[in-house]
């Protein structure tokens, strides 16, 4: 079967523009022409952005089937619906024109409850409507396969999304500044693995309103340089490892945690855990498509996309924050080897 796939406005929450009209915006991978409806063929997703402890639910569901929390004096938060409703206007908007694909959204930590006139029942007797249910945290990604650039032979489209985590909220007070998580980047296909940089990752903002978060996304897409992430991104291929050199990687990532808060300030940030350096250790040998050359060097694109694989077993509430520490990691790499007077600790 074919699926018809339209480029139009999915909800119906009132959301406006900010004043300042956009500008129309220059695309520095390449742009594929599409018209308004599309015939697409459909295409099943048999990897996903992240793995852990997490389950996909639809947009349709946040909506209708979830409560909304709120904080001690009844005030509502920002819900995960409106918070990917708000993105998903911002991506319509910003590049309207282009292909732009539903969200995929994942949850963990489900927090159930009951309505009060099931208050005494045994759980075997709830009824489905006496149910009460919402998600501790959320994470989604709205896929633009219209831009699009390949890197070292993998296809990378463009993607945008968020992380809500309302652990990080303080819901026994009164109504106060809430916190979320956007980026702009790119998803490797070949792995769905999320590509992150400085400038299109936003780790806290903070908003008071939906229109405040509208505008800090316009902020996040008018600050992202596309072309230098890209270029980026093609440099780390340039530059490789030795087996000894990833070994002695390996070794010093068990020290880091170690070091003393003094030397540790002047050593490049890591923040992988033991168990994803195994995951790193062992794909080195395995992972069929950014394994170790035949010699035992590995480029550093093939070492970034084992750290933004092994980044999938993390929760979603430090999920992005790994996601940019493996791309800043990554550059860090480079920047030793295109200095002859730098060196780098966890090579040494």
């Amino acid at each position: 079967d074919m699926l018809l796939h339209l480029v139009q406005r999915r909800n119906h929450v009132q959301l406006v523009m900010p004043q300042k009209q956009q500008e129309p915006i220059t695309v520095q991978a390449e742009v594929i022409e599409r018209p308004t409806a599309t015939i697409l063929e459909p295409s099943v997703k048999t990897k996903m952005f992240i793995e852990a402890n997490t389950e996909p639910v639809s947009l349709t569901h946040l909506q209708k089937d979830c409560i909304i929390p709120v904080f001690r004096d009844n005030e509502k938060t920002i819900s995960h619906f409106e918070f990917v409703d708000a993105i998903d206007f911002c991506c319509q908007q910003y590049f309207k024109g282009s292909q732009i694909l539903d969200p995929e959204i994942r949850v963990s930590h489900k927090i159930n409850g009951r309505i009060p006139q099931a208050l005494h029942k045994k759980v075997i007797e709830l009824e489905d409507w006496e149910k009460t249910q919402y998600y501790e945290r959320m994470m989604f990604c709205i896929e633009i396969p219209s831009i699009t650039e390949t890197i070292n032979g993998n296809q990378l489209n463009l993607t945008i999304g968020g992380v809500r985590a309302l652990n990080h909220e303080s819901l026994f007070s009164k109504k106060s500044i809430e916190k979320f998580k956007i980026f702009i980047g790119f998803q490797n296909l070949v792995c769905t693995n999320l590509l992150v940089s400085t400038d299109g990752c936003a780790l806290e903002i903070r908003v008071s309103s939906l229109t405040d978060l509208v505008h800090k996304v316009f902020d996040l897409f008018e600050n992202y340089n596309m072309k230098q992430h890209l270029q980026a991104m093609k440099d780390f291929g340039q530059h490789s490892l030795s087996e000894h050199q990833f070994a002695q990687l390996i070794g010093k990532s068990r020290l880091y945690p170690y070091l003393p808060p003094k030397v540790k300030k002047e050593v490049p940030q890591l923040i992988f855990n033991d168990t994803q350096m195994n995951t790193v250790a062992r794909d080195y040998y395995l992972d069929k498509s950014f394994c170790r050359a035949e010699g035992g060097n590995i480029d550093l694109w093939n070492l970034y996309q084992l750290f933004t694989g092994s980044n999938k077993s993390s929760y979603i509430d430090s999920f992005l924050d790994r996601s940019l520490n493996a791309y800043n990691f990554t550059e860090s790499l480079v920047d030793a080897m295109q200095s002859e007077s730098k060196s780098h600790w966890f090579l040494s």
